[in-house]
């Protein structure tokens, strides 16, 4: 059985991304430090955990998270 990525609700368009949060050891255990950027989806998934970042008040705040598509695009470093 596949558990569902960790989903995160924001309210800055700009994220940042080191995969470590809520992990005893912190970065050690993650992965680079990555800069998202949300757009006009309202989410951005990051590239190297796959964790969304979902814009509070956006198209997909509320929305059935599973059935929207992976938006990695955007990603930086």
């Amino acid at each position: 059985m596949s558990q569902s990525p960790e989903t995160a609700i924001v309210t800055s368009t700009r994220v940042s991304c080191d995969g470590a949060s809520g992990i005893a050891g912190g970065a050690a255990l993650g992965h680079p430090k990555v800069f998202l950027e949300i757009d006009e989806h309202g989410y951005v998934d990051c590239g190297y955990c796959d964790k969304r970042f979902v814009l509070k008040g956006g198209p997909a705040d509320g929305a059935d998270q599973p059935s929207l598509p992976d938006i990695a695009s955007g990603a930086s470093v």
